[in-house]
């Protein structure tokens, strides 16, 4: 038997599916480990283990959960990669800004400029046989936002295999993942509907058609800040110090794994629509799709193969 279920948690409503005799309890589960997760990598709540590193930088190095270790070592590998986006000591820059709160502002250029220097990956200092963490310079902070859900979604379809269910799904928001033949669609593939990013929620661009894929989307069309005529959105450039300027209002990306989806989706995000389509087109086993600005769309060699009409 199928059933779904929903819970609000990480800033989003979280839905989850499973085919499974036990799907009640396989759900519970699923939902509890969630929360463990959200506790565990939150950069907003002040009692996460993610927190306790940010508080103590400078000072010392923390020891933290394997989960948590893991997902910082990876960030810190693809933070260091010279062409890409990410990175997971943009933290301060992050609430420099603080675009999609009540209280987000455009900071003063003197103040990007003291706050650059503490957004280097360089600067996070791990130790594989202690499981600790020290950011070496006093003020900086881990977020790992553009990581997190992909993890936790690879990590939550692991479960449901292990347990020998056969169909799942989980959707955190932008963030989907599926395996096994859908139950609700006749045609036994999973319907995921990518947003318009000129309309409102709901609206659709384009729908695919998937099986045992991950669809990741950013975009800039939900978190931004408005202010005398300019639009400056939450996807940072940290040798800049402001929101990444460029062509694209959305990527999507659709891979075997959500995490691969999170990566793709923010290294790509700097670069203008063409170029990431070209890029894409020459990387094995991820497709992308891209939205600009202007409305435009482009796809990767074999990413809409299964668009419904």
């Amino acid at each position: 038997m199928f059933t779904e279920k929903s819970s609000n948690l990480m800033g989003t409503v979280i839905r989850c599916g499973v085919a499974h005799p036990q799907h009640e309890a396989l759900l519970d589960e699923a939902f509890k480990r969630l929360r463990n997760y959200e506790h565990i990598f939150s950069a907003n709540d002040p009692s996460s283990h993610l927190m306790q590193i940010n508080r103590q930088a400078g000072r010392q190095a923390v020891n933290v959960p394997q989960d948590l270790f893991n997902l910082i070592k990876i960030g810190k590998r693809e933070s260091l990669k010279a062409e890409g986006l990410l990175n997971i000591a943009i933290g301060p820059l992050i609430k420099l800004w603080h675009v999609g709160f009540k209280d987000a502002h455009q900071p003063s250029q003197d103040s990007i400029n003291r706050t650059l220097p503490l957004v280097d990956p360089n600067s996070i200092i791990l130790d594989e046989a202690q499981k600790t963490v020290f950011l070496k310079e006093k003020g900086m902070e881990i977020d790992l936002g553009a990581l997190a859900k992909g993890y936790f979604a690879d990590q939550i379809m692991a479960y449901f295999k292990s347990e020998q269910a056969s169909a799942g799904f989980i959707d955190l928001g932008g963030n989907v993942l599926t395996f096994g033949k859908s139950p609700r669609e006749t045609s036994d593939v999973w319907h995921i509907g990518i947003q318009n990013p000129a309309l409102p929620r709901g609206n659709n661009a384009i729908v695919l058609k998937i099986n045992d894929l991950s669809v990741v989307t950013s975009g800039i069309y939900e978190r931004n800040l408005k202010l005398d005529g300019h639009i400056f959105h939450h996807i940072f450039d940290s040798k800049t110090g402001y929101p990444v300027v460029n062509d694209l209002a959305s990527l999507t990306i659709i891979s075997k794994q959500s995490l691969d989806g999170e990566i793709w989706t923010t290294q790509l995000f700097g670069k203008p629509a063409a170029a990431i389509i070209t890029q894409v087109n020459k990387i094995d086993d991820i497709e992308a799709i891209v939205i600009t600005k202007d409305n435009q769309m482009a796809a990767s060699q074999n990413a809409m193969k299964n668009q419904l009409p």
